[in-house]
């Protein structure tokens, strides 16, 4: 298993791993673009892959502004699946972010969404609202968790 940055040529398997997962935040090739296109002012982004025997079975979404982040979407193909590779996926952003003074890391989620919900708390995240039927296809509501990062895990 290789865990390494994306680059521009993933994106039609990104895309293709994203639309076969029921769950996976919906982007379209602009937005993946836009990963590699440069940020704006104060704009960090974040993107990786993971790869098993040279095929992309998984990838994680992030940015930032300042001390806050945003985990923007993670989604592990379906062959891939029960392995423990979005685990694998979040450690990594995890062990990264406090090298870039990130704060905060938040996210949402689908309230049907079981397996990431499991997966968030275990890793220390906190509920801390909702919105209301934020997700469409089907309608549902959106669940937040907020995971801190305390001042002395920082590289100074």
């Amino acid at each position: 298993m290789n865990l390494r940055p994306a680059t521009p040529a993933d994106i039609p398997r990104l895309m293709e791993i994203e639309r076969a997962a029921a769950t996976a935040a919906r982007w379209t090739e602009t937005n993946y673009r836009r990963l590699f296109a440069g940020t704006g002012e104060g704009v960090q982004r974040l993107a990786w892959v993971l790869e098993d025997e040279g095929e992309i079975v998984g990838f994680l979404v992030a940015s930032g502004v300042g001390t806050e982040w945003e985990l923007e979407n993670v989604v592990v193909a379906e062959s891939a699946r029960r392995r423990g590779l979005a685990a694998r996926l979040l450690r990594h952003l995890l062990s990264v972010l406090p090298e870039r003074d990130a704060g905060e890391l938040r996210l949402e989620v689908r309230e049907s969404n079981a397996a990431a919900r499991a997966l968030y708390a275990q890793a220390g995240f906190q509920e801390c609202g909702r919105r209301a039927d934020y997700y469409s296809s089907p309608q549902e509501d959106a669940v937040l968790y907020r995971l801190d990062f305390p001042q002395d895990s920082k590289k100074r």
